[in-house]
């Protein structure tokens, strides 16, 4: 077969030294959990796509295999062109994550996979609160790639603003869109006390469990008071256990 490949033109194909023949069953036995960001179908006018998107922190050359399987795997699961979205607040992480995936010859890749890098280079900071209710995306977008440092709070106000002019589920999607990509930890505090105060506590994890197990039902659907929601739609915000939200 090299030999063959060796004889097509304009095809370098190396001189092999040794080969072996491996197990042609591709099957994964037991279950391996590969788990992305955030995946979406989106409906256009010229077809259906699949959007993976990733929050990247930091530079990881394991995703880069990582990377090329997730798109490989939802579209022989969906038949739906995937696009890959990489979203970072780093500068060299952008311009690592950009670089294209070729695996295959030299001149001749049998999958390329070329990430669609949104970060500080090619997102603007949006701080106003009317840009940011006329394009809410881009608000969040600016949100996920400069939410970090000093300005952190100017960035990640606006947008949480304009929020509240978007229906609850759309905006749910957002929220997590930004809190998956903060890495800076006040900038994470900020953000979750931000939610908090426009309560958003109501989809907040333990809210659902409150609601679940049927634990301050009353007390939380039936409270007027918007004094004592506001406690405890902050509190919701740290709080790991259902019981939490009663103390202090």
């Amino acid at each position: 077969m090299t030999r063959a490949l060796q004889r097509v033109p304009n095809i370098h194909f190396p001189e092999p030294r040794d080969f072996a023949v491996l197990n042609a069953d591709l099957t994964e036995i037991e279950p391996v959990e590969r788990r992305v960001d955030t995946l979406m179908r989106v409906e256009t006018d010229e077809g259906a796509y699949l959007l993976v998107v990733e929050a990247q922190g930091k530079v990881d050359e394991a995703k880069r295999g990582s990377w090329a399987y997730y798109l490989s795997y939802v579209y022989a699961k969906y038949r739906c062109e995937p696009v890959l979205i990489v979203i970072t607040q780093s500068w060299a992480t952008a311009r690592w994550a950009a670089r294209p995936i070729r695996l295959g010859l030299p001149g001749w890749h049998s999958l390329t996979v070329r990430p669609l890098v949104l970060g500080p280079e090619n997102v603007p900071v949006i701080t106003d609160e009317q840009q940011a209710a006329r394009d809410v995306p881009l608000a969040v977008l600016s949100a996920m790639t400069h939410g970090r440092g000093k300005r952190a709070a100017a960035i990640l106000e606006p947008p949480a603003t304009a929020l509240r002019t978007m229906d609850a589920e759309s905006a749910a999607v957002f929220v997590a869109f930004v809190d998956s990509c903060l890495i800076d930890d006040q900038a994470k505090e900020i953000w979750r006390d931000l939610m908090a105060a426009i309560h958003y506590f109501f989809r907040h994890p333990v809210a659902e469990q409150v609601r679940e197990e049927g634990r301050e039902e009353g007390r939380v659907q039936a409270c007027a008071d918007l004094d004592q929601l506001e406690p405890w739609a902050r509190r919701a915000v740290h709080a790991t256990r259902a019981e939490d939200l009663s103390s202090g």
